[in-house]
């Protein structure tokens, strides 16, 4: 039975979901690093909001984890390299709190624009200063926004319903999109020249860090208003705080900082500073939503292998999931037979796809394809970091769909060059769900895996089969199947064995030892 940690306050029914699911789980929150580092390697998963700080040494120390799930957005709490690098799934929920926030977001853009915190602040003081809060409208108003995912989506939404003019940046924001949207596709300096309001929907990454700062600010007109409901780091503090004294830029409305708790902030006591203590999730319909999210994806990958809201891997639904196993299955096992056969250093691998396999969601398949590829030489290697780890050893990986007419109805192949050689191996899958390699170096064969193979690969000449068969007797190793293939007569011929136990060293130096053959491995499955 799956475990699973929930460290920080969430709804009770995230818990509900993973009892009812069949997984155990444990609350505590308010936990030290050092008290989650003492008790996390007893745990499958680990659910959390923005309390828990997933470190390096937390990850190090969770030698079971196999997911994080952030209830929410933002994962800047979690060590995503060091959660890749030792295999564990991130997840967040990125749907759950879209709404909320963006109301949010137009919420703080409308208090800014009538001055609504300070004007009730002035109110209830019993002064009546009518004339002080003079405010803008924001009809026909131009609303730069920085990020247009599911979040800023729904702000350009919102603020097309208020008619206004949203202008959006956003990188990997499509023409078709922003026609579906109606907004105007426009650059960033673009957007900052043209917006009488700025708000902010993007992930904090090492490329949107500081955005908006003194340089970003002095592309904006005179009278700008700028919103940050995503993250602090977005928006550089001490740059802000010089424009909005200036009053280059009109008022700003936060509700997230550079450091939190922002229990002490350069920006405080500024008239034209809207705060909020990071509200943009905090509705009961949000929380109740995240919580009911995470338990969910969580434990449909404990329990299915599903995937959904990944951030370091390719996502499997729990629908997609069943059909998917049985090609991952394949897929691992001919990168598992093209690595036990490797002798040099990889260069690189391509993956092609035919038949049915090409119409699947091939990502987790070459994901699976490289973790068996690389398992014979590497400890600890798996679907999540196996991409990262090719990639860190310079190993170029590609996918080819194709729709050539194949003898097989699905079909993959694995190819691999080295230092010295170019291989090749297909498989393809018999009864739905049985793999069977059905060629190997271009020879073609049939035979299923099992657990201990013999892989002989020789010239095709007489005597051989008699041969190997007399050294795995008289080893006493018994032969389950025997498979023989080759190019041609008295050309390449390949023998993959299937024996009882595996093939001791001294047995296979006899095979290697015997006439005509160019290369015997020892094989498991």
């Amino acid at each position: 039975m799956p475990k699973v940690l929930i460290s920080d306050k969430m709804s009770d029914r995230a818990k509900e979901i993973f009892v009812e699911r069949g997984i155990e789980v444990d609350v505590k929150t308010g936990l030290s690093e050092e008290e989650l580092i003492a008790i996390i390697g007893d745990y499958d998963g680990l659910a959390i909001r923005s309390a828990t700080t997933a470190t390096a040494k937390v990850l190090e120390a969770a030698t079971n984890l196999k997911v994080v799930g952030r209830a929410g957005i933002g994962v800047d709490n979690i060590d995503r390299d060091a959660a890749t690098a030792r295999g564990i799934v991130v997840m967040n929920t990125p749907f759950g709190n879209a709404i909320t926030t963006a109301e949010h977001a137009i919420a703080m853009m409308m208090a800014l624009a009538r001055q609504i915190p300070e004007a009730n602040e002035s109110t209830q003081e019993g002064k009546w200063e009518k004339s002080r809060f003079m405010g803008v409208e924001l009809t026909a108003k131009t609303l730069g926004l920085i990020g247009c995912g599911n979040i800023g989506s729904i702000v350009a939404d919102r603020a097309l319903g208020l008619k206004m003019k949203v202008v959006a940046f956003d990188p990997y924001l499509s023409d078709e999109r922003a026609r579906e949207l109606g907004v105007e596709k426009a650059e960033l300096d673009t957007l900052l020249r043209r917006a009488d309001f700025i708000t902010l929907h993007t992930p904090l990454t090492d490329q949107t860090r500081g955005i908006i700062d003194a340089a970003a600010l002095a592309k904006t007109k005179p009278g700008v208003r700028i919103v940050n409901c995503a993250r602090g780091g977005l928006v550089v503090e001490a740059d802000l705080k010089v424009a909005l004294e200036s009053g280059h830029v009109a008022g700003a409305a936060l509700d997230v900082f550079e450091k939190e708790p922002a229990t002490d902030n350069p920006l405080f006591g500024l008239e034209n500073l809207v705060c909020t203590p990071h509200l943009g999730a905090s509705t009961t319909e949000a929380q109740v939503n995240v919580a009911i999210q995470v338990a969910e994806q969580m434990a449909d990958y404990l329990l299915t292998g599903a995937v959904v809201n990944a951030l370091n891997m390719p996502s499997v639904s729990a629908e997609d999931a069943p059909r998917l196993m049985p090609y991952m299955r394949l897929a691992e096992l001919l990168g598992s037979f093209a690595g036990q056969l490797v002798e040099s250093s990889l260069k690189s691998v391509t993956i092609e796809y035919e038949g049915h396999a090409a119409e699947l969601n091939t990502k987790p398949l070459s994901a699976a394809a490289l973790k068996g590829l690389l398992s014979p030489v590497l400890d600890s290697v798996n679907m999540v970091n196996a991409p990262v780890i090719a990639q860190e050893r310079g190993i170029e990986v590609s996918e080819v769909r194709t729709a050539r007419e194949s003898d097989y109805q699905t079909l993959v192949r694995l190819t691999v060059v080295t230092e010295n050689h170019t291989r090749s191996i297909a498989g393809t899958l018999f009864g739905g769900d049985r793999p069977r390699v059905v060629e190997v170096k271009g020879v073609p064969m049939e035979a299923e895996l099992g657990h201990h193979m013999l892989y002989v690969n020789n010239e095709d000449k007489p005597g051989l089969i008699g041969l190997l068969g007399t050294v795995l007797g008289d080893a006493g190793l018994n032969i389950a199947t025997f498979q023989l293939g080759r190019t041609a007569a008295g050309d390449d011929a390949i023998a993959l064995v299937e024996v009882d136990q595996e093939v001791p060293a001294d047995v296979l130096a006899a095979v290697a030892a015997l006439p005509n053959v160019v290369q015997a491995k020892a094989l498991n499955f």
